[in-house]
């Protein structure tokens, strides 16, 4: 199923990809990369929170978290740490409006500086 990505979407993607390079679970760098959530898209309050997403491959590991939800949410929780990982979980089960203007200039500053890093 092919997702249609909004521009925001996008610039969200790249943020992941440029801050992560790898896949986070396995380590590979080259094959279908992609910006996974631990919760999900729909969640809008983390939906473009750094903290919701990191880099997986498609396959295997995307495709398994998908299919694997609590070892998916153990994955984050391991990746993030206790603490963050419940502020993460208690921000997406809150409603809140997306501030698009200041997220993709958070972003694009985000992106700036991990070029400057390289």
């Amino acid at each position: 199923m092919k997702i249609n990505l909004k521009p925001l979407d996008k610039l969200f993607s790249e943020f992941i990809r440029k801050r992560d390079k790898v896949c986070q679970k396995c380590g590979r760098s080259v094959g279908k990369l992609d910006a996974a959530h631990c919760f999900t898209r729909a969640k809008k309050s983390v939906k473009y929170d750094p903290d919701n997403a990191c880099l997986l491959c498609w396959n295997p590991c995307h495709l398994y978290y998908d299919h694997h939800d609590t070892e998916k949410k153990e994955f984050f929780r391991k990746r993030l740490g206790k603490r963050a990982y419940d502020l993460l979980d208690y921000r997406a089960h809150r409603p809140a409006k997306i501030d698009i203007e200041a997220i993709t200039l958070y972003l694009k500053n985000q992106i700036a500086k991990l070029e400057e890093n390289q």
